[in-house]
């Protein structure tokens, strides 16, 4: 699950981390108010989207030379006008596509006078099978382009869950930020801080980009991308609420009360399928064969048939689709439940669209036979690579 800025920094101040003072609003009229809070002279406009590289986004409504997502302004007046141009538009950013996304709020911060920007980011290693810091001193810009231009300025720091952020990781940490004085006084608190904060509340990735070091030489957390491992929202109620579902695709929310693992993707052929591996195999061999899929859809070992039905409804709903294949190898699934679910749903929601079906393993004669006997528009495959040709040549 991820969160926008504003409400990692309030989840991160909760640990102690140094943040800027901010307000977040969803209308014009809350603009003024806002930036009155703030000391000022300086505020930083920011838009609240679940994307990165907001500051060189472009809005689609204001044309190619308007300033991105993220804005200064030295007075209350050009707050006020930032937030009328940006509220409402849709910013496109290198994240987002060309779709965009609609900016429903913005967040109205504190400016900071910047010496030096820094990155930091912790991730789960699973190389080592720890936490790990991922720290660079070329911190505001792309890390994936610092990772191929220039890697030997990346670090990377896993933490021993048993001792925590040790003094000896603390070095380590300041050394490779070339921290001195109070900056560095201010990591030997700010990164036990971090990462107390990614353990104790399940995140899956923080990354603040850029954190700075202030002219008066302090640390200070400029921004916040936070995403929570979905599998333990059960233990944090506080964090389940922060879940902006306007910033979701629909298809997905819906999935999800099922307990779908559904992505929605770029292509036309929906796929669903039961087990990750198989998934990504089937859309791999999708590609293969010239198409793109439409979707992830993972119904997992042990669907119910209501459960195949809600997958297949959820798949069809996509204007995007116009082929479906499903790929089913029965373990603990069994294949006659998946023909089950699938008749159950052609019947209800009709089917407008190819729909190539393979089944293998437990049950796959009765799974075949339910189809067969169907009455139903349903191309049967013999294996993985027949049924991908199939569905590439019935959508063209």
């Amino acid at each position: 699950m991820n969160i926008h800025e504003y409400q990692g920094k309030q989840v991160l101040k909760g640990f102690g981390a140094p943040v800027a003072e901010g307000v977040a609003i969803t209308s014009v009229d809350q603009a003024e108010a806002a930036a009155r809070q703030l000391p000022g002279p300086l505020y930083v406009v920011k838009s609240q989207i679940h994307a990165g590289g907001r500051g060189k986004g472009k809005f689609k409504e204001l044309g190619p030379d308007a300033k991105g997502g993220v804005r200064l302004a030295r007075t209350i007046e050009e707050v006020v006008a930032h937030a009328k141009e940006m509220l409402g538009n849709t910013l496109v950013t290198a994240q987002t596509g060309d779709a965009g996304k609609q900016v429903n709020r913005l967040y109205i911060e504190d400016g900071a006078d910047i010496a030096r920007e820094l990155y930091c980011s912790l991730l789960v290693d699973r190389s080592v099978g720890r936490v790990a810091f991922v720290v660079s001193t070329e911190g505001g810009m792309d890390i994936e382009a610092v990772a191929h231009d220039t890697p030997e300025k990346i670090h990377t720091i896993a933490i021993d869950p048993e001792a925590g952020v040790t003094p000896a990781d603390i070095e380590l940490l300041n050394a490779a930020y070339e921290l001195s004085g109070e900056a560095a006084e201010d990591g030997k608190t700010l990164f036990p801080i971090l990462y107390k904060a990614f353990v104790e509340t399940d995140m899956s990735l923080l990354e603040v980009n850029p954190l700075i070091v202030m002219t008066n030489g302090r640390l200070r957390v400029l921004d916040a991308k936070v995403s929570f491992d979905g599998n333990a929202l059960f233990r944090h109620e506080d964090i389940k609420a922060l879940r902006d579902e306007t910033e979701e695709d629909a298809k997905e929310i819906e999935a999800s009360e099922w307990d779908l693992a559904y992505v929605a993707l770029d292509g036309n052929i929906g796929c669903m399928v039961n087990g990750a591996g198989l998934a990504m195999a089937t859309m791999d061999i999708i590609k293969l064969y010239g198409k793109e899929p439409a979707n992830f859809c993972d119904v997992g070992g042990g669907a119910s048939k209501e459960k195949v039905a809600a997958a297949f409804k959820i798949i069809t709903a996509d204007p995007a689709v116009q082929g479906i294949l499903v790929n089913i190898f029965g373990g603990i699934m069994k294949c006659d439940v998946i023909a089950e679910g699938v008749v159950a749903a052609v019947k209800e929601v009709g089917l407008k669209v190819p729909l190539v079906v393979r089944l293998e393993g437990t049950n796959v004669e009765l799974g075949k036979k339910i189809l067969n006997e169907s009455g139903l528009a349903i191309t049967a495959a013999d294996d993985l690579d027949d049924a991908a040709q199939k569905i590439v040549a019935a959508v063209g």
